[in-house]
């Protein structure tokens, strides 16, 4: 069965793409933890980083550097913070979260945005890469 993400990258399921290229993409988390949290998601369907075969694991942390300058502008945060926790989905991806401090960075934060606010800063991710 396919993965949440593999549902969102074939247009089964909406999401916020920011980013795509051969091997991985990236979409707005739908639980913002800060306005601008994104996942990068490899193509291929692997449950962990670890086991994540070549090209796609270079290519989720290749993209990762971009999209992570763009969501740095994007929101005005000094830093973009990035977790692999693996628990949500079966489907490795990683976090991209601004932030101006570490407590900033926990999960607990998240919450739902408006579509108002998603497609806003979906936008100005978009340009800047």
């Amino acid at each position: 069965m396919a993965s949440v993400f593999t549902k969102i990258l074939n247009g089964e399921l909406p999401g916020y793409k920011i980013y795509e290229d051969e091997f991985c993409f990236a979409i707005l988390a739908l639980d913002q933890v800060n306005l601008g949290h994104s996942l990068v998601i490899p193509k291929v369907e692997v449950d962990s980083f670890i086991d994540t075969p070549e090209p796609y694991y270079s290519a989720v942390f290749t993209a990762a550097k971009k999209i992570s300058s763009a969501i740095r502008t994007a929101s005005g945060a000094p830093r973009v913070g990035s977790i692999i926790a693996g628990f949500e989905v079966n489907h490795f991806h990683l976090h991209l979260i601004p932030a101006w401090s570490i407590p900033e960075l926990s999960f607990s934060r998240a919450q739902r945005r408006s579509s108002e606010e998603m497609l806003e800063m979906q936008s100005k991710i978009k340009k800047l890469l």
